[in-house]
């Protein structure tokens, strides 16, 4: 059966009458009369009654007008849902990040996808850049949020987000704010700080050893943003954290920033994904939402 003779034929059946149904659907008498013929015929059955221009179902129409009417439904919704999945508003995205933007950018990216495309769900992994950045290769994930600065491999394509800066932090009554600091003056404490293989750290512990210095004392390894400030408010603790953690509502509001050329990172912040890989619709939709709000959204919290 014919798709369009099965809606010719629910507008007839619809209506009772060819003329009527003709004029809503643009089509002369004859042409309705050979669709319901076409119909019948491969059914081997009769669909109307003929009562003059009136034309009223048989049983076997008003079967044939509840399953007609069930699959115009379900194609319809087929439809929509197809056009949806085109415009990338379902369907899941594989989403890396480290634990800054996990904690504070995903939050507010959830509730914009929730309003926009509440039919689209995340597969959220976190964890250091470099973890993250082998998952990303081996293709675990689809997009990766994350610093930029230092990537150089071709094999990524890269959406900058925000240029951000990473500096040397501490309590706010910590002794070094006592008197004016030195870089040197920074290897007679102890830190904390996130594995070797971060690309912060590495840029931290180069800095040190290109002026000569000992590499930061390290205390406490971690990769927990949240844990940090906690650590070094009621210690003489360092660490190495981005100056947007920094400040009233922040969540190292509690500490002051170690104001040194030498020690100050700076880096751009955004999106990863793998240059030669398939990106769905959802991911696209995904990467093309961040790129459109995430600055406003890292600035706000």
């Amino acid at each position: 059966m014919d798709l369009r003779d099965l809606y010719y034929f629910e507008t007839v059946a619809d209506l009772g009458n060819l003329g009527r149904a003709g004029e809503k659907l643009h089509r002369t008498q004859p042409a309705l009369s050979k669709c319901i013929q076409r119909l019948e015929d491969t059914l081997g059955t009769l669909l109307f009654f003929r009562e003059g221009r009136r034309m009223r179902l048989t049983p076997a129409g008003e079967l044939l007008l509840v399953r007609a009417r069930r699959l115009r439904q379900g194609m319809e919704e087929t439809e929509r849902e197809l056009q949806t999945f085109a415009k990338g508003t379902v369907g899941n995205v594989r989403v890396g990040c480290g634990p800054t933007a996990a904690e504070f950018l995903l939050p507010r990216v959830v509730a914009l996808l929730l309003e926009a495309a509440p039919q689209l769900t995340l597969e959220l992994v976190t964890g250091q850049n470099d973890m993250l950045m082998n998952d990303l290769r081996a293709g675990h994930l689809d997009v990766l949020i994350s610093p930029l600065s230092g990537l150089d491999d071709e094999q990524f394509e890269t959406f900058e987000i925000l240029k951000d800066n990473v500096v040397v932090v501490a309590s706010a009554d910590h002794p070094l704010f006592e008197k004016q600091v030195a870089l040197a003056d920074l290897c007679a404490w102890r830190w904390v700080l996130p594995g070797p293989t971060v690309a912060t750290r590495r840029w931290l512990d180069n800095t040190f050893f290109n002026h000569g210095l000992d590499r930061p004392n390290l205390h406490i390894q971690t990769n927990s943003i949240s844990m940090m400030p906690q650590l070094l408010r009621h210690t003489p603790l360092l660490s190495f954290i981005s100056r947007h953690n920094l400040g009233p509502g922040k969540i190292g509001a509690a500490l002051r920033e170690i104001q040194l050329v030498e020690t100050t990172m700076p880096r751009s912040f955004g999106l990863v994904v793998r240059r030669d890989a398939y990106v769905s619709p959802a991911s696209g939709f995904f990467i093309e939402l961040i790129r459109q709000e995430g600055q406003q959204l890292f600035l706000d919290r």
